[in-house]
């Protein structure tokens, strides 16, 4: 076993990929991709109704992405579209009743399925794991 900086970069990204094809699979039931997951998660961390470019900025993509991810959850009765009070031709969005019924569901699969990964390391190793990732990305540029 190598320590060498590119095997260490190959594992982080071999650990990311497996725990996201992981998160993959765990929405399949809920027939929800991760980028709509995401945005619910964006929209319902939000206080009150937030702009469509706001959800985009935090989830790092094109307005216009964000808009379709939108529609997708809005035809799901996941969202719904509100005018935006201090700007008449802009809109917000925010989470339906259904919307943070799932959110809340969906935090809790997500919860379940890194639990069955880090509990294999002891509450010590998780303490290191988490000290050593943070030592790494703590003071980088995004």
């Amino acid at each position: 076993m190598s320590d060498s900086p590119a095997e260490l970069r190959d594992l982080l990204l071999l650990t990311t990929r497996t725990l996201r094809r992981r998160w993959h699979d765990i929405l399949q039931p809920w027939e929800m991709s991760p980028h709509e997951h995401r945005a619910l998660d964006v929209i319902g961390r939000a206080d009150e109704p937030i702009r469509l470019g706001v959800v985009a900025r935090d989830l790092h993509i094109a307005p216009r992405s964000a808009t379709e991810v939108v529609d997708r959850l809005e035809a799901r009765g996941l969202t719904e579209r509100l005018p935006d009070p201090a700007d008449r031709r802009a809109v917000c969005v925010r989470l339906t009743d259904e919307g943070r019924r799932l959110r809340t569901e969906l935090a809790s699969a997500r919860d379940a399925a890194a639990d069955a990964v880090f509990t294999r390391l002891d509450a010590g190793e998780r303490a290191e794991l988490s000290r050593l990732l943070h030592k790494l990305v703590d003071d980088l540029p995004d």
